[in-house]
């Protein structure tokens, strides 16, 4: 039985992030999944980050299960998750405190070392540092990230002193702090999560420097090898590096992990995506379907994934 088509499911979209606009299609794509699965569904645009007003909002529509599709700040980070848990409503992903680690690309490199997981050496810039001084210290090339967002915004490759002070500058006008990353020469995959297992491994081949947010989101800028064509052993490997890096930020359910294989053969962890797109351009859906999932199931999946195991107790008013 298909609990899904007994309850009232809730799709978060929107939010307050740059990344509004990808997480409205994200939503939108979700919404029309869960409908066709005849499952009672509302459409809920999250416009405002105020926990009082959200929880508001929530409460009024009603529902018994949130299907959160919020990418960034207020979607991503465990603030909407902590919402939910306070409201006592079920969601998908990973719970407040994964998904905040996810986010935050410092903390979450300091773990994957902790757990002797592959990732890019960086150093962090604050803005009361001089760049000067700093970039008098590097080796080239480097990527320029924010500590806390997605999507790749505000993400630069430089190559010298000048693109350097360019990038952080543009990069501080989003965050307060900087990650400055070596840049793994080599070739870009990911891996999707699902059940907490990893789906098959896709090789990114960029027609631009960088998987960038126009990249991501544009047609034509990049191509993917769905599966991946690689030696066995290294396509394990890769496999076994995203789901390590997944459970150790303490994921469950799905995620997308952003692996870079550098040319020592080493598959080197970017980063883990708590709430991947799902947009006709995303990645997750592209790895479900080499293993025969096609999109609308991996959406219910993903649903009921947020229902598994639980005594579950309707909470909508007759």
């Amino acid at each position: 039985m298909d609990i899904l088509k007994d309850i009232k499911v809730g799709v978060l979209g929107g939010g307050v992030s740059s990344e509004r606009e990808i997480s409205l299609l994200s939503a939108n794509e979700a919404y029309k999944a869960l409908r066709k699965n005849s499952t009672e569904t509302v459409f809920i645009d999250i416009t405002v980050s105020q926990n009082e007003k959200v929880k508001e909002i929530i409460l009024a529509s009603n529902i018994d299960l949130a299907f959160i599709a919020l990418h960034g700040e207020f979607g991503e980070d465990g603030k909407i998750q902590k919402i939910l848990e306070e409201l006592n409503i079920p969601y998908t992903g990973s719970g407040s405190l994964a998904s905040y680690l996810a986010m935050d690309k410092i903390a979450s490199k300091e773990i994957f070392i902790k757990n002797g997981i592959p990732t890019a050496g960086f150093i962090v810039y604050e803005h009361n540092h001089s760049i000067k001084e700093l970039a008098s210290n590097l080796k080239y090339p480097l990527v320029v990230k924010p500590f806390f967002s997605g999507s790749s915004v505000g993400v630069s490759i430089v190559r010298n002193k000048i693109e350097l002070e360019r990038a952080l500058k543009n990069a501080l006008l989003l965050q307060p702090k900087i990650i400055i990353e070596d840049y793994i020469e080599g070739r870009e995959f990911t891996v999707g999560i699902l059940e907490d297992k990893p789906l098959a491994v896709v090789e990114i081949v960029l027609k631009s420097e960088y998987f960038d947010f126009t990249t991501k989101y544009s047609d034509g800028l990049a191509e993917f090898i769905a599966p991946a064509k690689l030696d066995k052993t290294i396509y394990k490997k890769i496999q076994d590096i995203a789901l390590a890096a997944h459970c150790a930020l303490g994921c469950k359910h799905f995620s997308r992990v952003d692996i870079r294989l550098g040319s020592d053969c080493v598959p080197y962890v970017l980063e883990v995506n708590s709430i991947p797109g799902l947009t006709t351009h995303s990645l997750l859906p592209l790895c479900a379907k080499c293993c025969g999932i096609d999109f609308d199931e991996l959406i219910i999946r993903m649903a009921q994934l947020a229902l598994d195991g639980k005594n579950f107790t309707k909470i909508r008013k007759n």
